[in-house]
């Protein structure tokens, strides 16, 4: 697929136009073969086509009107968003009857003063408390791999939509949140790059919570560049094109442990060629053990996970404030993970808030003189979707390996990059690279890098 900047070269050369991208994409997702049905919940069809054709005019016109960041470039906005006049119901049934959003969420109408075409509300994990991409209510996007046998497999979540519009071509980009790996892991089980910003870099205020402790918005498309200029948007930045950063001066973390153990056999293969890959560019790969991510690890394994109560806590309460339902109309097994939080105390949060905040130091301390943390992304490639579909415990602990690479860096309020590293045609693997907190320009110019060595 094009990126960012192929599709504007193309633009402003007048070899395409964003209407013509629109009715290419809007075919796609109106294809009854296809996914559309199930990764859109709704398609903004004249808003989008008018939106495209404001972005042909400023093209044609030239220096009168400039092309903004995004002009013309296609974005599939999770249903987590206000867009004014949209409902937003967070992937449920529960919020159908919201009132319409009087206000597009900040990030929203970054995008649109972008001149990003807004292509529609995508699918999600109800309330994206799952990182497996299973929604009971509007069906499931299928993953682009193996999508005929079995019934297809998941295509991760909880941003589950937003990966399939942009892997199948139906939009260029999607705006995605991640609180526990949600951009990461549909990035890694679509072949896509996602990138989660540190926090505090990209306004929440508009979007459905899952915590405020932890969420994060970011962005899935074709290439990291894709993703800078995204993030640059949605951070309220003016874009600057990144230096790569050269490989030869780089240090990377390999932690021994739990993050590179229990991995699928094709998980294992990819990375281990991904890392050769980069020993081969001059990259500095040191494997040794991470002190501070082996106590977070030993905490989650604690009855309470001290490092969790305080966001199930948080969880619980929004629910119980703003819904007022007792689990009526949820998907059971939200719904039981919301439950968890009931019985957390006010002594617990405190806890957990003060635990994390001594451990986001020390995972601080644990990066200084490397460049990145290097995993892999998710320790499984994509499951089938009936076989979770029909066993609970299979499914809850298929979504606690999915979400066990990811979730810590939210914890950590880091960034993180996920990279395609897998050969053309097998099984979808990333790469995460994680970088210390505000360290996002310079992960992103690592990522770069490591993605065009990546694609030797």
């Amino acid at each position: 697929m094009p990126t960012i900047a192929d599709l504007q070269q193309a633009f402003a050369a007048g070899t395409d136009q964003p209407s013509a991208l629109v009715e290419r994409q809007l075919e796609l997702a109106r294809d009854l073969q296809g996914e559309g049905a199930r990764v859109f919940l709704s398609l903004n069809e004249q808003l989008a086509r008018d939106a495209a054709a404001t972005a042909d005019q400023r093209y044609r016109s030239g220096s009168s009107a400039a092309p903004r960041p995004l002009e013309g470039i296609t974005v599939s906005i999770k249903d987590l968003f206000d867009v004014a006049g949209e409902v937003t119901t967070a992937g449920s049934r529960v919020l159908a009857s919201r009132a319409p959003a009087a206000a597009d969420a900040p990030v929203v109408a970054r995008l649109r003063a972008a001149g990003a075409v807004l292509f529609g509300r995508t699918n999600m994990v109800e309330f994206a408390f799952s990182g497996v991409g299973i929604n009971p209510h509007y069906g499931t996007p299928r993953n682009g791999w193996q999508r005929h046998q079995a019934g297809g497999r998941v295509p991760g979540g909880s941003s589950s939509g937003a990966g399939v519009s942009v892997a199948d071509g139906m939009c260029v980009a999607a705006l995605g949140t991640d609180t526990g790996g949600s951009v990461r892991i549909p990035a890694a089980f679509n072949g896509l790059a996602g990138f989660k910003p540190t926090a505090f870099r990209v306004p929440v205020n508009g979007a459905v919570p899952l915590s405020f402790l932890h969420d994060s918005v970011g962005p899935l498309a074709h290439s990291v560049d894709c993703c800078a200029r995204l993030d640059a948007v949605l951070a309220g930045e003016r874009y600057a094109p990144l230096a790569p950063k050269p490989l030869p001066s780089v240090r990377l973390l390999k932690p021994t442990g739990v993050l590179w153990s229990s991995l699928d056999s094709d998980v294992d293969a990819a990375c281990v060629e991904a890392i050769g890959k980069l020993r081969a560019t001059g990259a500095v790969v040191e494997e040794r053990s991470c002190e501070a991510i082996d106590e977070f690890f030993s905490a989650m394994a604690a009855v309470p996970a001290g490092s969790l109560v305080g966001r199930l806590a948080e969880t619980f309460d929004w629910h119980a404030a703003n819904v007022g339902v007792d689990g009526d109309g949820y998907d059971p097994r939200v719904w039981h993970r919301i439950q968890l939080g009931h019985d957390v105390t006010r002594a617990d949060t405190s806890r957990a808030i003060a635990w994390l905040r001594l451990w986001k130091h020390r995972m601080h301390d644990a990066l200084a003189g490397y460049d990145a943390i290097v995993t892999p992304t998710v320790a499984c490639v994509p499951p089938l979707i009936q076989a979770l579909v029909d066993d609970d415990a299979l499914f809850f602990a298929r979504n606690q390996l999915i979400l066990r690479n990811t979730m810590w860096v939210n914890m950590m309020d880091g960034c993180a990059l996920s990279l395609p590293c897998h050969r053309r045609g097998a099984a979808p693997v990333g790469l995460q690279l994680v970088g210390r907190h505000a360290a996002d320009h310079s992960l992103l110019a690592l990522g770069m890098s490591v993605e065009a060595a990546l694609q030797q």
